[in-house]
């Protein structure tokens, strides 16, 4: 595992049974925790990430307590250095369920769950289920890669949840012309960073920076937890 950048982080063995993944990040803020926000990688990348532990940061440094997990494709890449693609969706939300519990025994304030991409949409698909305080995601995948005709939307229609989402502009999997017409449930907000795309970043010739779309992320998320 990468060693933690900087900041007030735990490497957490999880309890047992509660997760295949074996080890958490825990990013705490000095003083108490505003929320906690458990935050799940996306397909590709790990839970220690330039993007995640980024993120992590930031929300801490504002107050948030922020738990990362892996997926158990994730971790076992982790362990051999093999690539393979996610778990099959039943499998993912298992996990997530699981973590989520663990955590909610450990945690008395309010407790939201998100994450990065795939770890959002996940967390998207169970959020009314577990009666969590609030659902946040970054880049959210509207749809698959070059397919937009194929949304995957129906389910947040329906959304009971209050509901963030952090979304580039021209993000590859949901940009802004497209996910505008779509009918969701007015339980979401979505935040539109100027020429962004999946990951946030920005065109240079937007007169943005990428470090200036996550701070702009992070403070969003930070007022939409209170």
């Amino acid at each position: 595992m990468a060693k933690p950048t900087s900041g007030d982080i735990d490497l957490y063995q999880a309890p047992s049974g509660a997760s295949e993944a074996g080890e958490w990040l825990w990013n705490r803020p000095e003083g108490e925790a505003r929320a906690t926000l458990i935050l799940a990688h996306g397909a590709g990348a790990p839970m220690d990430s330039p993007f995640m532990n980024a993120m992590a940061e930031l929300l801490a440094a504002q107050g948030l307590a922020v738990v990362r997990f892996e997926f158990p494709y994730m971790a076992q890449r982790r362990l051999d250095g093999g690539r393979r693609p996610p778990n099959p969706q039943a499998r993912l939300l298992e996990e997530w369920r699981a973590v989520y519990a663990a955590v909610r025994q450990q945690v008395a304030g309010a407790l939201a769950i998100g994450g990065k991409s795939m770890g959002g949409r996940m967390a998207s698909l169970l959020a009314d289920e577990l009666g969590v305080d609030a659902l946040v995601c970054l880049g959210y995948p509207f749809y698959a890669a070059g397919k937009p005709e194929k949304p995957r939307v129906a389910h947040l229609a329906e959304l009971r949840t209050p509901t963030f989402i952090v979304q580039g502009e021209r993000d590859a999997l949901g940009n802004k012309e497209t996910v505008v017409q779509y009918a969701l449930s007015k339980q979401i907000q979505v935040l539109w960073l100027a020429a962004a795309d999946h990951d946030l970043k920005p065109l240079k010739s937007s007169g943005f920076s990428h470090e200036q779309h996550l701070q702009s992320a992070a403070e969003h998320i930070v007022r939409f937890l209170g």
